[in-house]
């Protein structure tokens, strides 16, 4: 913040201003302005989100204020724990027990809740390992990571892990009854990789009895391969259980247009880097990997033995089907049909 919103910031105090009503004027969120006010000021806090302001004693001072910030921005900054002994040697010594950076940040604040000194985020914990010129801990502690990595490999940004698939539509178009799971023959697919991404199986899951069909891929998982293998599965189950399939954006599917065509399925994509816009085939794919452990050659598995898997996957009982397996729910669901006059069973 400028030194003028500071100012204004304390006419708004004066004048009794709430919270929200400041952030209007300065055209600001209502927690940047609180933000400014705990740590700039003193005793501050907020009863009600479109409240008065309660001070209990406290003051604010923008000249003060501004002065604050601008100490606080200054660098470069010693390391926290390179100017506190006892800090390091509690996390050093944590990290040597295995703990991650987050759970030792988690532990020292149940540990010292009102020593604020004691604190360190888990940021700062990964910084004092890797970042040469903050290196307050010993460089050798990054074999006790759960990587176990010398070197800090930084995430790439969404948009750049993933090539945008030409005529794609995003779940935000996906109907809604896709979403409340009430509407069977909405399902979620992806594939498991196996050693150095070498190869894979597609998985598929329905929504709302989560029934599981696995696609073989023993040429690997480009779109054409991916593009036969779905059409393919569609075909083992009757048609009304094929209304949409939800995947993530990977180009394998490049071929979408192809196999809505040739299945009649609604295929939409999710964002990137947001698995748990189908959590369910996220969930079935850890599960998946008590039969396909990660590194291992996946190619070497064939029909039969992925056929064998989705069955017993579909006789695991499911706490989210009141401990009926998907293949129960999905068994009484063409019971329902089959009940239902002028519907005639499905075979």
């Amino acid at each position: 913040m400028s030194e003028e919103e500071r100012i204004e910031i304390f006419g708004g105090i004066q004048r009794g201003d709430s919270i929200r009503a400041m952030a209007r004027t300065l055209s600001r969120a209502p927690s940047s302005v609180l933000r400014e006010l705990r740590r700039n000021g003193q005793l501050y806090r907020r009863r009600l989100p479109s409240g008065p302001l309660s001070r209990s004693g406290g003051s604010y001072r923008p000249i003060l204020a501004q002065r604050r910030a601008e100490n606080r921005a200054l660098r470069p900054k010693a390391a926290r724990l390179a100017i506190n002994p006892r800090l390091h040697n509690l996390v050093q010594h944590q990290l040597g027990q295995r703990l991650s950076p987050e759970q030792i940040a988690g532990w020292l604040r149940r540990r010292f809740p009102d020593n604020p000194n004691m604190w360190v985020s888990h940021e700062t914990i990964y910084q004092s390992i890797y970042v040469q010129g903050r290196g307050a801990l010993r460089r050798e502690l990054a074999v006790c990571l759960r990587t176990g990595r010398a070197l800090r490999q930084p995430r790439r940004k969404a948009q750049e892990r993933r090539t945008r698939i030409p005529g794609m539509i995003n779940i935000s178009e996906r109907p809604a009854e896709v979403e409340d799971r009430a509407v069977p023959g909405h399902w979620e697919g992806d594939l498991i990789l196996g050693k150095q991404g070498r190869s894979a199986i597609g998985t598929l899951v329905e929504r709302s009895t989560r029934y599981v069909a696995l696609l073989h891929l023993p040429h690997g998982a480009g779109p054409l391969a991916v593009q036969d293998a779905m059409i393919a599965a569609t075909k083992r189950l009757p048609q009304q259980l094929w209304k949409s399939l939800t995947w993530d954006q990977g180009m394998e599917m490049r071929n979408h247009a192809a196999i809505r065509m040739a299945t009649g399925l609604d295929i939409y994509f999710c964002d990137p880097g947001k698995p748990w816009q189908r959590g369910s085939n996220e969930n079935t794919n850890g599960l998946l990997r008590q039969y396909f452990p990660k590194g291992t050659d996946l190619s070497q598995h064939g029909p039969d033995y992925l056929d064998f898997v989705a069955d017993q996957m579909n006789r695991r009982p499911r706490k989210t089907l009141g401990w009926m397996d998907p293949a129960e729910a999905l068994a009484g669901l063409f019971s329902t049909a089959s009940e239902q006059p002028g519907v005639a069973p499905t075979t």
